[in-house]
């Protein structure tokens, strides 16, 4: 089991089943990635002011944003077992209200968003990214293996 998980809600809106249920699906997703036991990454929650903010910081986008991530050992990828301290991924951010809007949006819940954006920023930080079609479809898919592991199909 994952034991270094740290998730913060600086909006102080999403009831605790929904932090909870975040933590569950994310160490889950560590243990079904096989990754070493004491891999370590925060998540915060913040509204749109702030990841709009860091958007531009980070990536020069004047744009509110679903998630952000923000990977620690970029360039040290493979060396993941090596060295402990390559355990620590890094952050992900995730917007509470843009999450709220592409639930509605997209008719499930708040609950599978919400997992569904802490996976994604968890597989940037591990490396994956959708800079290609083809690496779109791979991380897509195994976005959406690890939430049906967990129960949290997208709607039909």
């Amino acid at each position: 089991m994952t034991d270094s998980i740290d998730i913060v809600d600086e909006t102080a809106t999403l009831p605790e089943s929904q932090i909870s249920l975040v933590m569950n699906v994310l160490q889950s997703t560590c243990e079904r990635l096989g990754l070493p036991s004491d891999t370590e990454c925060s998540l915060l929650f913040v509204d749109e002011e702030m990841i709009q903010a860091l958007n531009w910081d980070y990536r020069g986008k004047d744009d509110v944003t679903d998630v952000l991530s923000f990977a620690l050992n970029d360039e040290d990828a493979d060396t993941m077992d090596s060295d402990p301290a390559h355990h620590m991924l890094g952050d992900i951010v995730i917007c509470v209200e843009k999450a709220r809007l592409q639930a509605e949006e997209y008719g499930h819940s708040m609950e599978r968003e919400l997992c569904f954006l802490a996976i994604h920023g968890l597989l940037h930080l591990l490396g994956y990214g959708h800079g290609t079609s083809e690496e779109e479809q791979e991380m897509f898919t195994l976005q959406e293996e690890l939430l049906s592991a967990y129960g949290l199909e997208r709607e039909t």
